[in-house]
C-alpha cells in the first residue's frame, strides 16, 4: 500500500510542474481525496494482485463518481472512444495478475471494463477495490482468479461463465435468431506458440485442450448477417449497451470479435467498439450489417444483455 501512495504522489508532483499556486493547491486537494477514495476501502480487495497505474486507478474512481447519464453501459464505454486499441495486454504477467488498462483496450478488455464499472456504480460502490472485485468476478472463471488457466480465454467460456454467475443473460428470439452455433474451440491448444504463455508452460497444452472440448457442440442461437439489417422495431429483443458477439467462420475459435449494440438515428443497429481497423475505440458510422458484409468470416451475432436486476 505504501508503494501505491507513494506512486500516487509522484504522479501528483509531476502534473503539477508549470502550474500557479492556486492550481497547484487544488490539484493537491482533488488528488489526495482520489488517494483516499482509493486506499481506503473497507473492501479488504488485495491490490498486490493488480497492475495498474495511478492514473488509471483515479480515473476509475472519477467515472464511477459521476453517476451514469442514460444507459449507463453506453454512457460508460462512450468514454473510451477513440483509446487506442492494442491486442494482448493481458498477457504480461506470469503468474498471473488482473490487469487494469484504460489506455490502451481491445474488444475484449473494453467490454469486460464496462461492464466491470457498470456493475460497480449498480451496487453504489465508489472505490476502485471495488472495481477490480467486479473485473476479476467476470474475467475469471467462477470470478476467481487462479493462475492463466483460470481466465476464460474463448467468448463462450467468458459467456456461460457469466451465464452461470448470474450477470449476464443470453438475448433471443424465435422469429429471427435462426441459425445455430455450434462451437468448435481448438485453436489455442494447436497454436501455442501464437500464445506468450502457452508457449512458455507446454505443460498447460493438454489442459487447454481439456477445456477447449468441454465446451464444444450445440451452443444456442444467433441473428445470421441477412437480419441483422431489420428494424429496431423488428429487432426490438436487442436493445443499446447490450453485448455483441460476432460468430465467425474462422477455423478453431467461437466468435471473433466484440462490441456493444448502438442503435442509430438511422434507425439501423451499429457497433460500438474497440476496432483493430480505426486502430481506436469508435461508435461505427457505417451500419453492423454493412461492417459484416464487409467481413465474410463473420456471419452473424450472438447478444447478451447485463442483468439489472440481480445484485451480483
Amino acid at each position: 500500500m505504501k508503494f501505491i501512495l507513494l506512486m500516487l504522489l509522484s504522479f501528483l508532483a509531476i502534473n503539477c510542474n508549470g502550474t500557479t499556486k492556486n492550481s497547484i493547491n487544488i490539484k493537491k486537494e482533488e488528488t489526495e481525496k482520489n488517494i483516499k477514495e482509493i486506499t481506503s476501502s473497507s473492501n479488504t480487495y488485495d491490490l498486490t494482485k493488480v497492475v495498474f497505474s495511478p492514473q488509471d486507478s483515479i480515473k476509475i474512481v472519477e467515472l464511477l463518481s459521476s453517476p451514469a447519464k442514460g444507459n449507463d453501459i453506453l454512457w460508460f464505454a462512450r468514454k473510451f472512444i477513440n483509446i487506442p486499441y492494442v491486442a494482448s495486454t493481458l498477457e504480461i504477467a506470469d503468474p498471473e495478475q488482473l490487469v487494469v488498462n484504460l489506455t490502451q483496450l481491445d474488444c475484449t478488455t473494453l467490454v469486460e471494463t464496462v461492464l466491470a464499472l457498470a456493475i460497480t456504480q449498480r451496487k453504489s460502490e465508489k472505490k476502485f477495490t471495488d472495481y477490480c472485485q467486479n473485473l476479476e468476478l467476470i474475467r475469471y472463471n467462477k470470478g476467481k482468479m487462479d493462475g492463466y488457466l483460470s481466465r476464460n480465454h474463448y467468448f463462450s467460456w467468458w459467456m456461460h461463465d457469466n451465464m452461470n454467475k448470474g450477470i449476464i443473460k443470453d438475448i433471443t428470439d424465435t422469429k429471427y435468431f435462426t441459425a445455430n452455433v455450434n462451437v468448435q474451440n481448438y485453436y489455442m491448444s494447436q497454436n501455442p506458440s501464437k500464445y506468450k504463455f502457452l508457449k512458455a508452460h507446454p505443460e498447460w497444452g493438454d489442459s487447454i485442450r481439456t477445456m477447449e472440448k468441454s465446451g464444444n457442440g450445440p451452443d444456442g442461437s444467433y441473428l445470421p448477417e441477412k437480419n441483422t439489417c431489420l428494424s429496431k422495431k423488428e429487432l426490438s429483443v436487442i436493445h443499446d449497451g447490450d453485448i455483441i458477439a460476432i460468430v465467425t467462420t474462422k477455423k478453431g475459435i467461437d466468435y471473433s470479435h466484440l462490441g456493444f449494440a448502438v442503435w442509430g438515428k438511422d434507425g439501423k443497429l451499429h457497433l460500438l467498439n474497440a476496432s483493430s481497423i480505426h486502430h481506436k475505440v469508435v461508435e461505427e458510422p457505417k451500419t453492423l450489417y454493412q461492417y459484416l458484409k464487409e467481413h465474410p468470416s463473420s456471419i452473424g451475432i450472438r447478444v447478451l444483455r447485463l442483468k439489472k436486476d440481480k445484485q451480483i
